[in-house]
């Protein structure tokens, strides 16, 4: 997805790794804050039930998403999203894909087909691209309180197992897969194609396999923790 080149919105929920550089003990602080966060609802002894997980592979068909050269962003978003359907059915978990070829599916479409069910999460995966070629990391957003401990648990495993340099999550009202959406839902930015470093990990097998199982693990830490 093409970020604005003006400054993101304001942060409902900023990343405890952000500027992690500029200080070790500030860096240390602010992931204790996020596990706290995390850790600060009552533990279930039964996992929160979540009946099926809808994968968006962001754009499709004549929506190419973000490029650079021969680089597309759909195409990286449908490599991720299957293995993110592959990973949930080992674990036995019933998920929903919203495409699964190089297809045009609207925005609203998309959206309808997560609300077909109760007690489902809707995940939409993208990449990132800027103007410029400074910006790089992960970056996740959600619509309402709903999605905003699912971001959560999602983003802080996309931190750990990927170590970009930055991120953020935050509220994001004026994206009509979250706001039209009426289960938990977010969208993870899986970095920066328009970062020449970068895009030469987000092409490799290896990094997409990292993405899928963050994005996997972070959906089990969300049935786990209230």
């Amino acid at each position: 997805m093409q970020a604005p080149s003006h400054a993101h919105p304001r942060s409902v929920l900023r990343s405890p790794f952000r500027s992690c550089a500029q200080s070790s003990a500030r860096c240390l602080g602010r992931i204790i804050l996020l596990v706290v966060f995390l850790l600060a609802g009552t533990w279930q002894a039964e996992a929160r039930k979540i009946s099926r997980v809808v994968i968006d592979a962001g754009h499709g068909g004549k929506d190419k998403g973000a490029n650079r050269g021969d680089t597309y962003e759909k195409h990286l978003t449908l490599k991720v999203a299957r293995l993110v359907e592959s990973m949930l059915k080992a674990k036995g978990m019933p998920v929903t894909m919203t495409r699964r070829s190089d297809q045009f599916v609207s925005l609203s479409s998309r959206a309808a087909i997560a609300n077909r069910y109760s007690n489902a999460i809707f995940i939409s995966i993208h990449f990132n691209a800027h103007t410029g070629t400074k910006l790089k990391g992960v970056e996740t957003y959600y619509y309402g309180k709903q999605g905003q401990k699912l971001a959560a648990h999602v983003h802080l495993r996309m931190l750990s197992r990927l170590k970009p340099r930055n991120g953020d999550t935050r509220q994001r009202k004026d994206l009509a897969v979250l706001n039209k959406t009426r289960c938990p839902a977010i969208l993870v930015e899986c970095g920066y194609i328009s970062n020449h470093a970068e895009r030469k990990r987000i092409l490799s097998a290896s990094y997409q396999r990292d993405c899928a199982k963050a994005i996997v693990d972070g959906i089990w830490a969300y049935k786990t923790y209230r």
